[in-house]
């Protein structure tokens, strides 16, 4: 299997919307997945991140992430979504593409990579664990709807 990992670019966005809106129904959220082609084009100066691409299915996985500042750390990178096709899965390819996020925070000299998991994700918590990361259950996410 030849993939490749690279930078995401604009040509990726029909590609990376089809992967956007699996993840949110494996995440069982498809209604939270209210993204589009014409709104990631004009957000494009915010869109950061990986692709992985196979030669034959086109685009079968993604990172994607963005920076942060830590008050208490410092410069970090928050890695916002690491999803592959499931067909996909167990081959390496999330590995590469998390490995991208990792080797970019540390060119841009962030102190940590963050990221949250799911709790009934078990595949993945067993994963990043494998990568060294530590998860705990001490903070819950709090999102505010901005309707401007």
């Amino acid at each position: 299997m030849n993939i490749t990992i690279r930078k995401i670019n604009e040509a990726d966005y029909p590609g990376l919307l089809s992967l956007f809106k699996e993840f949110a129904y494996f995440q069982k959220m498809p209604d939270k997945m209210t993204n589009s082609i014409e709104l990631m084009h004009v957000e494009k100066d915010h869109i950061m991140g990986f692709v992985a691409v196979s030669g034959a299915e086109g685009l079968v996985g993604y990172a994607t992430g963005f920076f942060a500042y830590f008050t208490w750390i410092g410069k970090s990178m928050y890695m916002d979504d690491l999803y592959v096709k499931p067909e996909y899965r167990d081959k390496g390819i999330g590995t590469k593409l998390i490995r991208s996020m990792i080797d970019l925070a540390k060119q841009e000299k962030c102190k940590k990579l963050r990221w949250q998991v799911s709790g009934w994700n078990q595949p993945a918590i067993e994963f990043y664990k494998s990568l060294g990361a530590t998860i705990d259950d001490t903070e819950y996410n709090c999102d505010l709807p901005l309707n401007n």
